[in-house]
């Protein structure tokens, strides 16, 4: 019996279904797996103490990283992953490896997952994360390749050098809670340290942080920079200076790092240097500000600084000053004490600053402003933050570029600070010693310092002990650092 046309067409459309499901299975089968990520670019920066490579993925990216040694390699493996294009790959072959410790950079396969292979030349201890997209990038693979043993700036403090500070800074906590300074009779004393006074320089931004652009193209953390290294050079040739820049070339520094390395490097002070922007080519001119404990003083003060704390979300390591040590109250006590003290010198050192920068520029603001940034929150070291000029605004940029500009902007922050510091110098820096030893010629006086004692002041001075306790209305012979004795007259 023949078949109606209409089961005969019925027949021939459940065939081709079923032939077309078995295609699709097929096809389902041995299609490829599907990439998860491709890698876009890998840029890569060098400081002192590590090199940090990032990897821009076109999306989230799982990575597994191990060291391997003989010879010392990295291996990163990006999960079901491939480089985006030969272009990129080419890339990877022509990065500036120069001080990196990373010899040569090789790609491959395991299995789904595209290997990246760095040859190494030392030992180094990985970290790594994942950033989800911002404004300036997408997705990130951070790899930082810490260098064991290195310091994070060049020409570390001298460990003579620190140990005095810390001596300084010892005397100055006990002083703050009240505690007696005293120097004991039977120990002699030695010759006034004369240190050098430690200015931290922190040129903003950096790596892959460009901070704000001009309409011309200039990027802030080129022109910081510039002027950092031109004022550490000033600081440098100045007796009884040191400088110590944050960083010296382009990579990324956290903001909390920025004042960990200034606490490392016993730094008497910290300023921190950009080029201000606004969403307008109209405003112009320089600022300074300090930090304010509670928050800041104007709504632009407040808008800079939820713009520059803004860029710590890059990643990195977050330091705090550590107050475990005491209770609550005292903790309390202390941090307000020592934030008072440290903001008054940021204050002053800063007014200092910015009647300089008014002589060679328009000021922005006429006194010192106050905001909440992030790094300027150290609680033990004076600070100040300086905007040296609206990097949005086209003749500002261009003023921005010029050398002699740079100079001249260098020039007025350290003459503010040095100013500041001729007035107030450290106890047992070479600009206090210097101070001393004037007053000891004019008026007859001289600062005490660890280690002394009255017998040896007496001998120093050609006086007698008891001269010496009648014209300072002693009667016992304890002394006090920083405590200041009359020399009668032989």
């Amino acid at each position: 019996m023949s078949d109606s046309p209409r089961t005969r067409v019925t027949r021939r459309l459940r065939r081709w279904l079923a032939g077309g499901i078995a295609c699709s299975l097929v096809s389902f089968v041995f299609a490829p797996q599907a990439l998860a990520a491709k890698v876009e670019n890998l840029r890569l920066w060098t400081a002192p103490d590590h090199t940090r490579l990032v990897f821009d993925l076109d999306s989230a990216a799982t990575a597994k990283i191990f060291s391997l040694d003989n010879p010392e390699r990295l291996v990163i493996d990006l999960a079901g992953s491939d480089v985006a294009n030969a272009a990129v790959s080419r890339k990877f072959e022509k990065l500036n490896l120069e001080g990196s410790a990373v010899k040569s950079i090789r790609t491959g396969h395991q299995g789904n997952d595209l290997r990246v292979v760095l040859d190494l030349t030392r030992k180094v201890n990985p970290k790594d994360f994942t950033l989800a997209p911002n404004a300036k990038y997408g997705n990130r693979l951070v790899v930082d390749l810490e260098f064991p043993g290195e310091s994070a700036v060049e020409n570390p403090i001298d460990p003579i050098e620190a140990r005095i500070r810390e001596q300084e800074q010892l005397a100055a906590k006990r002083k703050l809670k009240g505690e007696p300074v005293a120097a004991a009779p039977n120990i002699k004393a030695s010759t006034h340290p004369k240190r050098d006074i430690i200015i931290a320089i922190d040129p903003g931004h950096g790596g892959e942080d460009p901070g704000a652009s001009g309409p011309g193209g200039t990027k802030e953390k080129d022109v910081v920079l510039k002027i950092g290294k031109r004022l550490k050079r000033m600081f440098d040739a100045q007796p009884g200076f040191k400088a110590i820049l944050t960083r010296n070339s382009d990579y990324y520094i956290p903001l909390r790092k920025r004042t960990e390395i200034a606490r490392e490097q016993k730094a008497d002070f910290f300023v921190s240097i950009h080029a201000d922007a606004f969403n307008s080519p109209r405003p112009h001119g320089s600022s300074v500000f300090a930090l304010s404990s509670r928050g800041a003083t104007s709504e632009t003060a407040r808008w800079l600084a939820a713009t520059e704390n803004r860029a710590d979300l890059i990643g990195g390591v977050d330091g705090n000053l550590s107050l475990n040590d005491k209770d609550e109250m005292l903790r309390g006590v202390l941090l307000d004490l020592t934030m008072t003290a440290t903001l008054n010198d940021s204050l002053a050192a800063g007014s200092g600053v910015l009647a300089n920068l008014g002589r060679m520029n328009t000021l922005h603001k006429r006194r010192v402003e106050q905001a909440g940034f992030v790094v300027l929150k150290s609680p033990d070291i004076p600070s100040l933050l300086v905007e040296t000029g609206f990097i949005s605004n086209p003749k500002e940029e261009r003023s921005l570029n010029s050398a002699a500009y740079q100079e001249k902007l260098a020039r007025s922050i350290f003459t503010g600070l040095e100013n500041h510091f001729e007035r107030n110098p450290p106890p047992s820096s070479l600009l206090a010693w210097r101070r001393d030893q004037a007053r000891g010629g004019k008026g007859g006086e001289y600062r005490i310092k660890s280690g002394d004692t009255l017998s040896e002041v007496a001998q120093r001075h050609s006086v007698s002990v008891s001269a010496l306790k009648r014209a300072n209305d002693m009667s016992g012979n304890t002394l006090r650092v920083g405590q200041v004795l009359k020399i009668p007259r032989g």
